[in-house]
C-alpha cells in the first residue's frame, strides 16, 4: 500500500515541474516579435509611384503556426499606361542621324531634301530643308513641323503642307516636315495619333535627330503643329524639356473629356473622330467614366500638365472651323494663362481650317514668334 502511494506523489511533482503542455499544432513566440511581425503585415509593401491610381492594397496578417511562417504578398507598382504623359516622359527618343536619300528642287534661299531618321528601328521619311550658306554661330534654329489628319494612303511627302514649310524655311530655320509612321514611304503602321502613342514616339525622335544634324543649333529647338499635329505637339511640349517654343494652328489641344464629349463638327469633314479605332470604347469599359476616374483622364490629357511646358506657346483657330472647335484653344489658352506659362492666342473670323483666308497673316505673326524665342 505505501508503494503505490510513493509513485503518485513523484508524478504529481514532476507534473507540477513541466507547466501546462502547449495545444497541439501551436508554438509560443514572444509578444514582441508577434507583435513586430504583424505590423510589418498589416502595413503592406512600400510602394513608389509618380502617376495617380489607387493604393496598394495591404497584405493580410498570417496565422502564425508551426507549419507556416510569416511572409508578405508583394503588390508591385503598376506601370504607366502607354499613353499617360507619365508612360511617355519614362520612354527612350534618341533618335538617329539623319540620313539624306535625295535633294529636291531648290527653295528660294535654302536646300531641300528627301531624308529618314530612325524611329524604334522604323524608317520615317519627311521633307528636310536647311538654309543656304553658313549657319550663324551657334548653328540654325530648327524646327520640327507636324501635319495634320491626312488619309495615309493620299499622304505624299512633298504635296502637303509646302506653302507652310517654305515660309519658315525662307525665314532662316531648318525645317523637317516628318511623314509619322505609315505615311508615304515611312515604315510601320498609321495607328491615328489619339489611341496609340507610336506617332508621338517618332516626333519625339525627330527632335533628337534634328538636334543631331550638322549646323542646327541643339538648344534653340521649335515645334509647329496643325490640327492633330497641334495635339502632338501640346503633348511633346509637355514630355520634352527640349523643347523652346511651340506654335500650334487649329490644333486638337483639349482634353480628352473634350474629345470624348465636346468634338462636334457642323459639316463635311476630312479629321476622323477621335475614337475611330475604338480606344474610346475600350477605355470607357477598362477605366470608367471620367467622372468615375477623373485620375486616369487627366493621366492621358496634356492639359493637366500644363505647369511643366517647355517654352511659350503661340495659338490660332479660327471662330468658323468646322473640323475642330476653336473653343478648344481658347479654353487652352486660359488654362496656360491659369498656370502661369508665357502665351499668344489669335482668332480669326469667317475662315477655315487651314486659315486660308489669313494665311499670310497668320504666318507672319508664326515667324515672329518664333523669331523672338529661337533666334
Amino acid at each position: 500500500m505505501q508503494r503505490p502511494y510513493f509513485l503518485l506523489v513523484i508524478l504529481a511533482l514532476l507534473g507540477a515541474g513541466c507547466g501546462q503542455a502547449a495545444p497541439t499544432g501551436e508554438v509560443s513566440i514572444p509578444t514582441q516579435v508577434a507583435e513586430a511581425v504583424g505590423a510589418r503585415l498589416t502595413a503592406g509593401p512600400a510602394t513608389e509611384t509618380d502617376t495617380p491610381g489607387p493604393p496598394p492594397a495591404s497584405a493580410t496578417p498570417l496565422p502564425l503556426s508551426a507549419s507556416s511562417t510569416p511572409t508578405a504578398t508583394i503588390t508591385p507598382t503598376p506601370a504607366p499606361f502607354f499613353m499617360s504623359i507619365q508612360a511617355l516622359r519614362e520612354g527612350s527618343y534618341p533618335g538617329s542621324d539623319i540620313t539624306i536619300v535625295n535633294e529636291l528642287a531648290q527653295g528660294s534661299n535654302y536646300h531641300r531634301y528627301y531624308a529618314y531618321y530612325l524611329s524604334e528601328g522604323l524608317k520615317i521619311y519627311g521633307l528636310l530643308t536647311v538654309p543656304n550658306g553658313d549657319p550663324p554661330d551657334g548653328g540654325w534654329p530648327a524646327i520640327v513641323f507636324n501635319h495634320g489628319y491626312i488619309p495615309s494612303a493620299l499622304y505624299k511627302t512633298t504635296e502637303r503642307y509646302v506653302a507652310y514649310v517654305d515660309r519658315l524655311a525662307r525665314a532662316g530655320y531648318v525645317v523637317y516636315k516628318i511623314d509619322y509612321r505609315g505615311h508615304d514611304r515611312s515604315e510601320g503602321d498609321a495607328r491615328g495619333a489619339y489611341g496609340d502613342p507610336g506617332y508621338e514616339v517618332d516626333v519625339l525622335n525627330a527632335l533628337s535627330s534634328l538636334q543631331r544634324y550638322p549646323g542646327v543649333n541643339a538648344q534653340k529647338m521649335g515645334m509647329w503643329g496643325h490640327s492633330m499635329g497641334g495635339f502632338l505637339t501640346l503633348r511633346a511640349m509637355v514630355i520634352s524639356k527640349e523643347i523652346k517654343a511651340g506654335v500650334i494652328w487649329s490644333g486638337v489641344v483639349g482634353s480628352y473629356l473634350d474629345l470624348m464629349y465636346r468634338w462636334r463638327r457642323a459639316g463635311p469633314t476630312r479629321t476622323p473622330p477621335p475614337n475611330s479605332r475604338g480606344w474610346r470604347q475600350e477605355w470607357l469599359a477598362q477605366f470608367g467614366t471620367p467622372d468615375e476616374n477623373p485620375d486616369f483622364w487627366n493621366s492621358v490629357s496634356a492639359t493637366a500638365y500644363l505647369a511643366d511646358l517647355s517654352g511659350p506657346l503661340e495659338l490660332h483657330a479660327s471662330l468658323a472651323d468646322e473640323e475642330v472647335p476653336a473653343e478648344f484653344s481658347q479654353d487652352l489658352a486660359a488654362q496656360i494663362e491659369a498656370a502661369g506659362k508665357p502665351y499668344e492666342l489669335y482668332t480669326y473670323k469667317d475662315d477655315d481650317h487651314n486659315l486660308s483666308k489669313y494665311f499670310t497673316t497668320a504666318m507672319d505673326r508664326t515667324v515672329a514668334f518664333f523669331d523672338q524665342y529661337l533666334k
